[in-house]
């Protein structure tokens, strides 16, 4: 097939599958290393680049061009109507639009720019300033756009809390506690850094109706109780409790200077070293900040001129097990230098420290693999189910080191497996919701409970290698029977949304040993079906987090399509459904062989926080073709 310049016109190619995929793969080959890992850019929102122009005001270390640079990015994302989203064509975010604000004050827009009044407008007719969540009301304290005394705290004290009690810092996610830590010691010490401006176009002077709730009020007193405790004189208690929290901090930091390998602790962590008076000279602190330079993605020819933007996180562990998978799903050979590259690479990155989650399983050896280039304390179950699905495959040159490593990453998977017979994305039975219900927490998922699309990734991992009796694998599956949602789909956790999930658990389910023929199965073939768009592809808006009316629905992407096809597959459909959206994805194929997809299709924390894999649309049908030409001989 000889691949236009264009798209194909509708109809053009539907049979030639085989060209397709053959273009993909060649454009995933052009994107891997030469050390054999893939990464795509990782798109979140805004606020990453708000709240680090934020940050080096703070620390005093912003420089023009760099503040300029981030600045053309926050305006080239701003909309008609003045607001930042959280996710493209999603609706304003009341956080995001403020914090863009102050950003692009901070750079020097006028107060009176049109833009700027947009967004001012449409802040206060959104509750303004004082609905603002928790972060942004801390970001604006440490620059003296909010007071202190009405950010609700957490008390550096809570890292005395034992591992049994209530509120300790291991009920919280691994991701919330790795924040929580550093803000207990900055939002004791209250340090603030004035900006030149104020926030008076963004405020309404409208307090917000007090809780109801007679939990919420308890709490809300708490944090009123903890405020006077805190102006104690001299407390050594408190001395005592910032210098253990700051020996927590250090003790997590990773190769690359960040913590966890997310922005939010790599900027609270360093907040709170500068506050315990760790200087810029000293490792840790030379270490973050250049860890977290390594995350900016720069765009040199911007509308305005070169702008530079802030990854949240970068999967290079993930996108190449995926990638991986799917080279091997197109037929590539299982010994082939692009496969034998990856998977000496991924080998390399499986993780042996110790980590956060022993403090459930202590007696489980390290052995998962995590998401990003440096994360040994906080593998994931996700990431390591994956990365045996794809390596074990492989036609390696030394097969007993694989198995090995693959050995060992199941052991550590079935043992993390939570009560309830499901598996979470970093710990095990992190589940107790009273860390949900402070005030401090309404910045999004506090916890990481079980979830579908963690636990399918999981089941269809055992049932590949031989354990599909396992006890595990069978309270695996009976744990995704029961949460089938009643239209017949599943939740996903992890990535957008329905289809995610349920694109995952249906070739779970069947490669366990579920007949197609189940009424599980049946019903989740017809819910995906009942949901293709006329285009012929799958499409869900990430707004069906909130809203479950657009569950099921939204524009057609690449990735979504695929995860629909996935499920389609696994139940041994052959029918129009199939058809129409192998044609999506053939006739919306670019000429370089990858797909555009304009929709975040991923998840960092749903109803909050959403995230635009760059090498979804490429390896999600990849997948979805390579097995449908599989079952079609082509």
């Amino acid at each position: 097939m000889t691949i236009s310049d264009t798209k194909r016109a509708p109809g053009e190619g539907r049979a030639d599958v085989r060209g397709a995929l053959d273009a993909a793969v060649a454009h995933l080959r052009s994107r891997q290393q030469p050390d054999g890992w893939w990464k795509g850019d990782l798109a979140t929102n805004v606020t990453m680049d708000a709240e680090d122009m934020l940050l080096r005001h703070f620390l005093r270390i912003q420089k023009p061009d760099e503040v300029e640079r981030s600045a053309r990015w926050i305006r080239s994302q701003q909309r008609e109507d003045g607001t930042w989203a959280s996710f493209p064509g999603g609706p304003g975010d009341l956080n995001d639009t403020i914090e863009a604000w102050v950003a692009l004050r901070l750079a020097g827009d006028a107060v009176e720019a049109p833009h700027m009044e947009r967004a001012a407008a449409w802040v206060r007719a959104n509750g303004g300033l004082e609905s603002a969540r928790v972060f942004t009301k801390i970001w604006m304290s440490l620059v003296g756009l909010w007071d202190w005394n009405d950010t609700p705290t957490v008390p550096p004290e809570i890292v005395f809390l034992p591992k049994w009690a209530p509120l300790n810092i291991y009920n919280w996610a691994c991701w919330a506690r790795q924040s929580i830590v550093p803000l207990s010691i900055v939002s004791a010490n209250r340090p603030v850094r004035p900006v030149s401006f104020d926030a008076e176009p963004l405020r309404t002077h409208v307090t917000p109706p007090a809780a109801t709730k007679a939990l919420d009020r308890a709490f809300h007193l708490l944090d009123k109780v903890l405020k006077l405790y805190a102006k104690i004189p001299l407390n050594p208690l408190r001395r005592f409790a910032k210098r253990y929290a700051i020996e927590w901090i250090l003790a997590r930091q990773e190769a690359d200077g960040g913590w966890g390998g997310i922005q939010p602790p790599m900027v609270y962590s360093t907040l709170a070293l500068i506050q315990m008076g760790y200087g810029f000279d000293h490792p840790a602190v030379k270490a973050a900040l250049k860890g977290l330079d390594g995350f900016f993605v720069e765009v040199p020819d911007g509308p305005e001129g070169p702008m530079r933007w802030l990854e949240a996180c970068q999967s290079p562990v993930w996108d190449t097990g995926l990638a991986l998978e799917a080279l091997l799903e197109a037929g590539v050979d299982a010994d082939d230098d692009s496969v034998l590259r990856a998977a000496d690479w991924l080998l390399k990155e499986q993780v042996s420290a110790p980590g956060d989650w022993q403090v459930r399983r202590p007696d489980l050896p390290s052995a998962g693999w995590a998401f990003e280039f440096h994360n040994d304390v906080y593998p994931d179950v996700d990431d390591t189910a994956e990365m045996v699905i794809a390596l074990r495959r492989v036609q390696h040159a030394s097969p007993s080191k694989l198995r090995n490593a693959l050995d060992r990453a199941v052991t550590w998977t079935v043992g993390m497996r939570s009560q309830d017979g499901g598996w979470a994305a970093f710990d095990a039975d992190n589940t107790h919701e009273l860390a949900t219900k402070i005030p401090f927490s309404d910045f999004g998922n506090v916890i990481d409970p079980p979830s579908a699309d963690v636990t399918a990734h999981v089941v269809e991992m055992l049932a590949l290698e031989g354990l599909a009796d396992s006890i595990e694998c069978r309270e695996g599956i009976e744990w995704l029977l029961r949460n089938q949602e009643p239209d017949g789909s599943w939740f996903g956790r992890w990535g957008a949304n329905h289809f995610y999930g349920t694109g995952a658990v249906v070739p779970a389910l069947v490669e366990a040993g579920i007949s197609p023929d189940h009424r599980a199965v049946r019903a989740a073939v017809a819910w995906v079906e009942q949901h293709q768009n006329a285009d012929g592809g799958w499409g869900e808006d990430l707004r069906s987090y909130t809203d479950k009316s657009w569950i099921g629905r939204g524009a057609s992407t690449p990735s979504q399509t695929a995860w629909a096809l996935l499920a389609l597959l696994a139940a041994d459909e052959h029918g129009e459904a199939v058809e129409r959206g192998i044609a999506y994805l053939v006739e919306t194929q670019r000429a370089d062989g990858c797909w555009d997809e304009e929709f975040y299709t991923g998840t960092g924390f749903p109803g909050f926080f959403y995230i635009g894999y760059e090498l979804y649309r490429l390896v999600f049908p990849i997948w979805a073709l390579g097995r449908y030409a599989k079952r079609r001989g082509l």
